[in-house]
This record gives C-alpha cells, structure tokens and sequence, in this order.
C-alpha cells in the first residue's frame, strides 16, 4: 500500500495537489472549460465535442483534461504535471517527450479527487478489464453519497471502499473514518485518493467486517460487490464470492453487531425475485429486529437485460467468450428460478428494542439528496412508536411545507371524484384520500391537538365522533409515516422547507 507517511510519498502527493489546484483542475474549472454539451457527450462516452473544447482552449488544465479524462497521449511540454512525482506515484507514464496516463484521476465534490483505473468504452472503444479493477465514480457510487445521512458522527466505516470515494465524503461529517477491502489495489488507489484530496482514511484490507472485528461505528456505508450469478471470480470489485444475494443478506445481517446505539448502516444492494416467491418477503428475512429498517427497490432488471448489462459493464462484450458466458451466465439464474433481479437500497438503524421494519417497491423519480428525508422518515418512525392512539390524538401535527392538494374529476363536475396529496420534495409521494381526511390535512397547522380536529371534522360532516376517530387515526398514522404530516418541530432543518 501506498506509505502516505513516507516523506518521498507525502511529498509527490503535495506537488501533485498544489499543480491540480493551481491549473484549476476541479469540478467547476473542468465544467467551464468543456460547457454542458461537451459534458453530457463525455458522460455518453463520446470525447470528440470535449477534445475540440480542450484543443480550443490549449491552457494547461485542458492538457490534464486530455491526460486523464480522455486518455490521450499528451506532449510532456504541454503538461503542468511535475512528472518525476507522477511517475514514481503510478499515475503516468512516460515515453520520449510524450505522456499517458495509467490511472484516472479527476476532481470529485467537494474539492475532492479520486483515483482509479482508467475506463473502458470511451469511443466505443471497448476492452475487457481485469479481475483487480478499481471502479471509478459511477451512478451507484453517487446513489450512495446521496442517501447517506450526514449527521456529525464520531466513527464511519466505508465497507468495499474501491476508489476510496465514499469514505471521502465521509470525513466531512466524521472524526475518524475505516474503509476496508479485500483487493489490496483498491486500497492502494484509496490511499492516493485520500492523499491528493488531503484528507485522512484508515484503511484495511479484508473481507465483509473482518478488517473491523471488535469495532463499532455510527455508520457504515457500503456499495458492495453484490452482482448476483458472475461465480466466476473475475472481477473483484463485482463478484463477491457468495451465491446469488448471499453477500447482500449477510452484511445487513451482520452490520448491527458493528453499530453503536442509535448508528446507521446504508448499503446498495441487489436481491433475486425468485418464482414463486415475494422478493418482499425474502428481503424482509434480512432485515435485523434490533434495527429500524427501510429497504426500498428502485429498478427491476429480467435476466437478460441483468447479464448484458454487466457484461458490458466489464467490456466483456469485446471478449471472444461473449455468447458463451452470457449463455452460462442465464443457465445458471435460471437453474436458480431467477426471474428478475432487483435493484435497490437498504437503510438501518439500531435501536434499544425490537425496530420497525418497512420494504417497498418505489421506481419513481425521487429528488437527490436523499440522505436529509432518509434521517426524517426515522425520526417519524421512533416517533411513532412511542404513541399509542391516545397520544397520537394529543399530537399537534403541521403539514409538510411541500404538501399540495390536487382535486382530479370531470371538466365542469360540481364535486371532485379525488383528492390526492402530493409531495414536491424526497421520494415525491402522492396518496389519494377522502374528504374528511383532506379536511383533517388542511387543518394541522400546530396550533391544535389532532383529536380536537379530528372531532371538528366528524362535526363538519354530521359523523359520530367516536366513528370518525375509528377512521381517521390509521390515517393519520400513516400521513406521518410517509412525511405528509409531523409533530411540529420534528422534521429537521434540511428537509422542512
């Protein structure tokens, strides 16, 4: 592993941060150098629109552009890069007066870089890529940075840590941070991520929680390698050894025997839908009792589209073998009655007693970050739990600011045939309700007990008191639940708008 504290090391990685800051080599100065057309074509793996952006501007962070985001071999003379301290670190190498790069690093949030292999597909130019890959910042990685909670903490554990990117983020709100990983190059490629971001990370290699046995943190992050049927040990980063969603239900299984009272643990993850079986009920196995939970399927993929897609994914579509381990790769989901595969995210937290546990399926556009609504729907949860309808009924409850009423019906009806209560922010729930229901929202403005306003309805609409009470207390639950409604002071800052 890369000796951070070596004087020699600790040095380059200096000279290489001071040249990145001084070209402008960060998010904003790479965005503004390419323009949005540009960027959006990279991310479709398209250069040409930003070579022509880069070459136009011939400054020396298009040079590093050209380097390190588009894999071009740049002239040594057009480069800022002190290419002693480059080389000796692994991340160029080279040849006469020219330079390419052997690793990618590029800026990240929040002035950080990341480091790590270098891609496969730019141009359709695609390669199979080795069984020690280290992945980049892809769309799981910034899922994940996403819905973590970023509650000041004392201890974070980035389990699989690869690139070392979520265990960036979380030195931003934790006193110490561990990323652990069983391929030792991804570590090696952590530590220069941590170093070109000047930051600290303790890192340790292993499987699942052996690197951390006796530990315990305030959360645990991780993208894990929770392909489900690869089997064959090829890619480390995908593959995690075990059959089907077995690495998936033993972490979350585990991960409370590593969490401090009241810690959390997010992790990405993938389960099989198996026929004749709920996948409800085969995640819903997982879930600990001594944790809150909540684990929520954003994407189904049937087989094929499954196999494809990780295929492509490790550029094996450009192998000789491609049709054949495609082939085996379905024989053997289908031997395991696999019909399709979810995609989605588990949420914990550990609790004093038995905890609430929720799984749902939610393939609707959501707003990022998701991490602020993550931490709310707990709060509402341990709220919850600790109110019998009595005191329910004593709550005095405020209407999320983000709320509206939409009344569906016939052009010209005089009456509405629904009303729906729509959410604008997190998960962008909409519920439809009755009138009673509505009236009750409308009127939860904190200033009265929710009985008093529930009985206020039952008289609005000549009902039973006790009847309407009957009726309307499972909603309001559920109302909270969902985020609809809250106790006043309940939501926190970031999510109450």
């Amino acid at each position: 592993m890369i000796a951070l504290n070596d004087p020699q090391t600790a040095q380059d990685i200096d000279r290489i941060r001071e040249t990145f800051a001084a070209a402008d080599y960060t998010t904003d100065g790479v965005s503004d150098l390419l323009g949005h057309v540009a960027e959006l074509a990279l991310a479709r793996h398209e250069t040409v629109p930003a070579r022509r952006a880069a070459r136009a501007a011939g400054s020396p962070l298009a040079a590093l552009v050209r380097l390190f985001l588009l894999q071009d071999t740049v002239a040594a003379a057009d480069l800022p890069l002190p290419l002693d301290a480059a080389t000796r670190l692994g991340l160029v190498e080279t040849s006469g007066d020219e330079v390419r790069a052997l690793l990618d690093a590029r800026p990240h949030d929040e002035g950080f870089y990341v480091v790590s292999d270098l891609g496969s597909g730019l141009d359709g130019n695609v390669r199979p890529v080795p069984a020690d890959h280290v992945l980049g910042v892809g769309g799981a990685s910034v899922s994940l940075a996403e819905l973590t909670v970023r509650h000041p903490v004392e201890r974070a554990l980035d389990l699989g840590t690869g690139c070392g990117v979520q265990a960036l983020h979380l030195t931003r709100h934790a006193r110490s941070v561990v990323g652990t990983d069983v391929l030792p190059r991804a570590l090696q490629l952590a530590a220069l991520s941590a170093g070109l971001s000047g930051v600290t990370v303790d890192l340790r290699e292993g499987g699942l929680f052996d690197p951390v046995a006796g530990d315990s943190f305030d959360l645990i992050v991780s993208n894990p390698p929770f392909v489900i049927g690869a089997g064959d040990g090829r890619r480390t980063y995908r593959d995690g050894g075990l059959a089907g969603d077995e690495l998936c239900r033993r972490l979350v299984g585990a991960a409370p025997g590593y969490l401090s009272e009241g810690g959390w643990c997010q992790v990405l993850a993938n389960w099989v839908h198996r026929r004749g079986e709920d996948w409800r009920e085969r995640v819903a196995g997982w879930l600990p009792g001594n944790c809150d939970a909540w684990a929520l399927q954003r994407e189904i993929l049937d087989p094929a589209a499954y196999v494809s897609l990780w295929l492509h994914d490790a550029g094996d579509v450009a192998g000789p073998d491609y049709r054949d381990r495609y082939d085996a790769w379905l024989g053997a989901l289908e031997t395991e009655q696999v019909e399709g595969i979810g995609f989605g995210w588990i949420c914990l937290r550990r609790t004093e007693g038995t905890g609430t546990h929720r799984v749902e399926d939610w393939p609707h556009a959501v707003e990022a970050p998701l991490g602020p609504h993550v931490a709310d729907a707990f709060d509402r949860v341990a709220w919850l739990r600790t109110r019998d309808d009595a005191a329910l009924l004593m709550a005095r409850l405020i209407v999320a600011d983000d709320v509206t009423q939409e009344l569906i019906g016939d052009p010209g009806a005089e009456d509405p045939q629904h009303v729906v209560l729509r959410q604008a922010h997190g998960l962008r729930r909409a519920v439809q309700v009755d009138t009673a229901t509505a009236a009750l929202v409308g009127a939860c403005t904190g200033q009265a007990p929710a009985g008093v306003l529930v009985d206020a309805v039952a008289t609005l609409l000549d009902e039973p008191e006790d009847a309407m009470r009957t009726r309307l207390l499972p909603q309001i639950r559920d109302l909270v639940g969902q985020g609809f409604l809250a106790p006043g002071g309940l939501f926190s800052g970031e999510v109450r708008r």
